[in-house]
């Protein structure tokens, strides 16, 4: 745990890739394997699945350190961050500190003993000791005993350890740094190719003794037939903003890119990003945020069942076979939230797997093949099943980009985001490589809403009002009030938040621990990528990615948007 703690505070004090780099291969070239293994789980973003709520921790902190609801409140708002609220106050805290005024039944029990001394064992205190012996301990004890625990272990943790601990309890472990850099030190380390480690990083795995080793072997076997491979991402083709002297995102596209007729065009679908895998006949279905979703799209593993060994790059979507158009992204995210499929789920939900790239072919990698000997292996490999559940994407090819703008005009009328551009002869990267693979997206819907809450953010921006709550007019004449329609809390530059921070702490109204409910007198361009209907929500409706495109500081808040607007948007 110490040289974890020792890693994280190395990360976390430098910005420079060739310090973390260093600190990367410090740390996994100086680590025994197994505690390696669960710091190189952690550092790729992997999390445990949530062993104590966060509200139970928040209470056992209060007490420990004998602050109230309120000032645990102005702390958190500081800092910015839950898990490192706790462990300063925990680290700052006089032994035994309660609040008297909050000693309720439920919450002493949060203070009586654990049942029994834990017996010394040999590999005590590693990251994985930590993880295995001690955090899943907690797992099905009641509440009590649970923090009971953890306030005797805080005794043999520094502050730093602690924050990490914690974060772990509650699954929101995240380390700032990138899992590309993180590959890179593996692949230094092992001597394989970079590509190599990624996808042997791919897919779920669960760290033990042997994890490293395999990892870093010059020949790991590759014995998980249903490991998927790292995703090629895409690069955005046009800034949010256009640069001085650019009349045009064709004009900018044109410049950067070249000739149209070198690229090939696909729309850019609005699902979720997946590969299909079939080998030694069976089939797996892998979402790019490493979730195995086999089990939850039965009609499109069933699809692939007639398929050759393959592994098939695409598109997760519901889809409506009658208008033979793609539903909704609101009706998809229904569907991934269900662990039990039922025929009225299968009807009302279908999902389709669009293909667009193959990755393996008969047991072959093709990523290196040129994108058009990908496309024409694709086309033959799909025609070969004949079912409904696994389709081709549309792809065009055009003589200027005139004609792709024409074309990329149709995007919202046809449910896409736009056009995905790919580089004739372009081989399949993994990552975000720019270069090969761009995206057109098209404009975002639009609103202008009323600022009338505000919260500090979190992160580098802890003591800043940058979270923000939206509304919109409803009804009309004397009964016209302000509805909240969303939250946004990005978009504007540094700069912009400090002045609309001091203004909101000049003209704040209410103040509900660290919300402010604010003079409604500010009014923001909210960019958003859709609209749908929410019963979650009083208005109604729920925006898709939100986020600030402008302050408009020439519009009063009289003249914000409607309500009606955004239904009228839903319903085009």
């Amino acid at each position: 745990m110490k040289r974890f703690a020792e890693l994280f505070e190395r990360l976390d004090r430098t910005t420079s890739t060739t310090a973390r780099l260093a600190a990367l291969r410090w740390y996994f070239e100086g680590e025994p394997p197994h505690d390696a293994a669960w710091g190189l789980y952690f550092l790729i973003g992997e999390k445990l699945r949530r062993l104590v709520p966060s509200k139970a921790l928040r209470l056992w902190c209060r007490q420990r350190a004998g602050v109230d609801r309120e000032l645990f409140a102005e702390c958190y708002a500081a800092v910015g961050d839950s898990a490192e609220t706790i462990a300063l106050l925990i680290d700052a805290a006089p032994d035994g500190g309660a609040i008297e005024s909050e000693r309720e039944p439920e919450q002493q029990l949060m203070l009586i003993a654990p049942d029994a001394e834990e017996r010394p064992q040999p590999d005590a205190g590693g990251l994985a000791w930590w993880v295995e012996s001690r955090l899943e301990s907690l797992r099905g004890l009641e509440q009590p005993r649970q923090i009971a625990l953890i306030d005797r272990w805080t005794g043999e943790l520094t502050s730093t350890e602690l924050f990490l601990v914690i974060k772990m309890l509650t699954g929101a472990m995240r380390i700032g740094v990138s899992r590309t850099l993180v590959e890179r030190a593996l692949s230094q380390i092992a001597g394989v190719e970079q590509a190599v480690i990624a996808h042997r990083l791919s897919g779920a795995w669960t760290p033990g003794p042997g994890t490293l080793g395999r990892l870093l072997s010059p020949d790991a076997g590759e014995a998980d037939r249903s490991r998927p491979y790292p995703f090629f991402l895409a690069s955005p083709a046009v800034p949010p903003e256009l640069p001085e002297g650019v009349a045009s995102e064709v004009e900018l596209i044109e410049r950067e890119l070249g000739s149209a007729e070198d690229w090939i065009a696909e729309w850019k679908w609005d699902g979720i990003r997946a590969q299909l895998i079939v080998r030694d006949g069976a089939v797996f279905l892998w979402s790019r945020g490493d979730e195995n979703l086999t089990e939850r799209f039965p009609e499109v593993t069933s699809a692939a069942a007639g398929l050759a060994d393959g592994v098939l790059d695409g598109e997760l979507l519901c889809w409506d076979h009658e208008s033979d158009r793609p539903l909704p992204f609101g009706v998809l995210q229904r569907r991934i939230g269900r662990t039990a499929i039922t025929p009225g789920v299968l009807r009302t939900a279908p999902a389709v797997f669009l293909a667009y790239d193959l990755l393996e072919h008969s047991g072959a990698d093709t990523r290196e093949r040129p994108i058009e000997d990908r496309l024409e292996l694709l086309d033959a490999t799909v025609r070969s099943v004949d079912h409904r559940s696994l389709r081709l994407g549309e792809r065009f090819v055009f003589e200027s980009w005139t004609d792709a703008e024409t074309k990329r005009s149709e995007s919202r009328s046809l449910g896409v985001e736009g056009l995905m551009l790919k580089r004739r002869g372009s081989v399949y990267r993994s990552g975000r490589r720019r270069g090969d693979w761009w995206k057109w997206k098209i404009d975002p819907m639009t609103i202008d809403a009323v600022l009338t809450y505000a919260q500090p953010g979190s992160g580098r921006r802890a003591g800043l009002l940058t979270d923000y709550t939206f509304a919109v007019w409803d009804g009309e004449g004397r009964s016209r009030e302000l509805v909240t329609v969303t939250k946004a809390y990005s978009g504007l530059t540094d700069d912009e938040f400090r002045t609309i921070d001091r203004w909101l702490r000049a003209n704040t109204l209410e103040r509900f621990g660290p919300v402010r409910r604010v003079e409604p007198a500010q009014v923001f361009e909210l960019a958003f990528e859709g609209v749908q209907s929410s019963e979650r929500h009083r208005a109604g409706i729920a925006l898709r990615f939100p986020r600030m495109k402008r302050w408009r500081t020439d519009k009063p808040a009289e003249q914000a948007d409607t309500l009606d607007a955004l239904r009228a948007m839903m319903q085009a």
